[in-house]
């Protein structure tokens, strides 16, 4: 068993490694402690047919320089790089919860609400990574983790693009382990764009909300052929109760060209943040009244704040309209008096008047 070989082992005389907590094609995830700041980490520890080539291990330090340099409540922390006599190893927060995929497993399809926050957050992470210049290249829900408090965290940046230096025949495995969430220009071999990352997000949206993949296929070649030419089925075809314009938005992201989606993650975010703050269209089902947003707008527009009220004529009802007849008549007598006085002293000065001459 591969966690008892390295219980108890110690990585770059630092970091005990306590347990295995995960696996992947190339590497194993162990829950360790950090003996030198006395406190628990998670070290992710590459396999050897990976740590063995120079290439790839030198892009492979860069990248983790490059990840370490995030710093984001939704991006999962690099702590430190090493390469020991077991291998290159990655050092990273420990955080207690599980991934995304396994979530997914569990509930199979996601409530509305709490599916979109958890977008939300995760176009948070990758939208911040996007504006530092760093591309993920390998989304998917399995590099998500989700804690207890239903915070989301990416975690694996650089580790794909670090994978491209190896030889097609040592990668091939690795990489297509997961050809499910792969954008039509990442299968073809070109660079990776932010809207690379969009797309894979909406694959980990679609298979969040439907509880399936918009692609599955028998073989890789055919798997990449599907995401390269076939259309994804509207995801309410699964999930009838899914709102429209979350729907659209979902088929929006999904689209072939990289130029058709959102392009970047952060605006992906806005709009999925917008859609919360709208109820009715949280329960729409009328495509006629569905406005989806156009990839150009950058930022959602806020959310409109409600006109201070307006009473019109049809407010006012004879009920409303209430006669105060104690101040009439006293406003009466008023005006009797001031006018019957007027005329008095009138009176009396013409008499003084008078009488002074």
């Amino acid at each position: 068993m591969v966690d008892d070989a390295f219980q108890d082992l110690i990585l770059g005389a630092r970091y005990r490694l306590i347990h295995q907590v995960g696996k992947g094609g190339m590497a194993y995830v162990f829950k360790a402690y950090d003996q030198m700041l006395e406190r628990p980490v998670a070290v992710k520890l590459l396999k050897q047919d990976f740590s063995g080539d120079q290439d790839f291990r030198e892009r492979f330090k860069q990248e983790a320089k490059s990840a370490a340099n995030l710093s984001h409540p939704n991006i999962v922390t690099v702590h430190d790089f090493g390469i020991d006599s077991f291998g290159v190893y990655i050092v990273m927060e420990y955080i207690a919860g599980t991934d995304l995929k396994s979530r997914i497993r569990e509930v199979e399809r996601f409530p509305l609400v709490d599916g979109i926050e958890l977008m939300v957050q995760a176009c948070a992470g990758l939208g911040y990574a996007h504006r530092a210049g760093i591309v993920h290249c390998d989304v998917k829900p399995q590099n998500m983790l989700v804690t207890p408090d239903q915070r989301l965290k990416i975690t694996d940046f650089g580790i794909a693009r670090a994978l491209s230096t190896l030889e097609t025949e040592t990668v091939q495995d690795m990489v297509w382990g997961s050809p499910q969430y792969f954008a039509p220009e990442q299968a073809l071999g070109e660079l990776p764009t932010p809207s690379t990352d969009v797309y894979s997000l909406g694959v980990v949206m679609y298979e969040l909300f439907t509880g399936r993949l918009p692609f599955e296929a028998g073989s890789v070649e055919e798997l990449i052929k599907m995401h390269q030419e076939q259309p994804p089925q509207d995801p309410r075809i699964y999930r009838p109760d899914l709102p429209e314009e979350l729907a659209l938005i979902m088929l929006k992201v999904l689209s072939k060209e990289p130029s058709a989606r959102y392009r970047t993650a952060d605006q992906l975010g806005h709009i999925l943040a917008n859609l919360l703050l709208k109820p009715r269209a949280m329960n729409e089902t009328s495509a006629n009244e569905i406005n989806v947003p156009a990839p150009e707008d950058q930022i959602a527009s806020p959310p409109t704040m409600p006109s201070p009220t307006h009473v019109t004529h049809e407010d006012y009802t004879p009920s409303s309209r209430i006669v105060d007849w104690k101040l009439i008549w006293l406003e009466l007598i008023t005006l009797l008096l001031v006018g019957g006085l007027i005329p008095f002293w009138l009176f009396i000065w013409f008499k003084l008047s008078t009488t002074i001459r």
